[in-house]
């Protein structure tokens, strides 16, 4: 299925969706993303202090997320419905490595309500696209629990191929995890 890709700089759209970098202006909305899906999430990531989920904490964060954007340190977007000023999800590039390694890792999440409508592949394809072509990198890692069946078939779905697997290998929800680490290449990386 084609689904047409607009790219005005970190601002993407893609079918219904709206996918752009976090900003400052987003604090109550992030808040609420979290605060609602805080059961949900859980069991897929660190645990989280209790400032993470109060507006004070995200307004805190977003200035350390702003600031490494700004020094292209880092890259946190939020994904959203056209119409909606909801916040349904999140795709994160972090560990940003130029030369020699020219790469990266992705995490994202989706809040539960949005579940099976296709948005997180379409979200991570998206961004994968925008960092491969707009940022230059060669290489983007993700890594997921091997339970993890809805984040396997987002990644083999947009092109990310197996590469290994890693005992204990983050510690989530207080337990250190399994991961399995895949990979997409970028094949036309140059240069520049």
């Amino acid at each position: 299925m084609f689904h047409s890709i607009i790219n005005r700089s970190s601002n993407l759209a893609v079918d219904e969706l709206k996918i752009r970098l976090i900003a400052s202006k987003d604090a109550e909305r992030i808040t609420a993303y979290y605060q609602k899906n805080r059961a949900y999430l859980q069991p897929w990531e660190p645990l989280r202090e209790e400032h993470f989920y109060t507006l004070a904490g995200w307004e805190k964060r977003l200035i350390q997320l702003t600031e490494l954007q700004k020094h292209h340190l880092a890259y946190y977007f939020v994904v959203q419905q056209q119409g909606s000023d909801e916040i349904c999800g999140v795709v994160n590039f972090s560990n940003l490595v130029k030369h020699p390694f020219h790469a990266c890792h992705v995490g994202y999440s989706l809040g539960e309500a949005f579940q099976g409508q296709g948005i997180m592949r379409r979200a991570v394809d998206a961004t994968v696209q925008w960092i491969f072509e707009d940022r230059n990198f060669h290489r983007v890692m993700a890594a997921y629990m091997p339970r993890n069946e809805r984040s396997e078939k987002v990644l083999q779905s947009v092109g990310f191929e197996r590469e290994g697997y890693a005992k204990d290998y983050l510690l989530i929800n207080g337990h250190w995890e399994d991961h399995v680490l895949t990979s997409k290449r970028n094949p036309n990386w140059k240069p520049v």
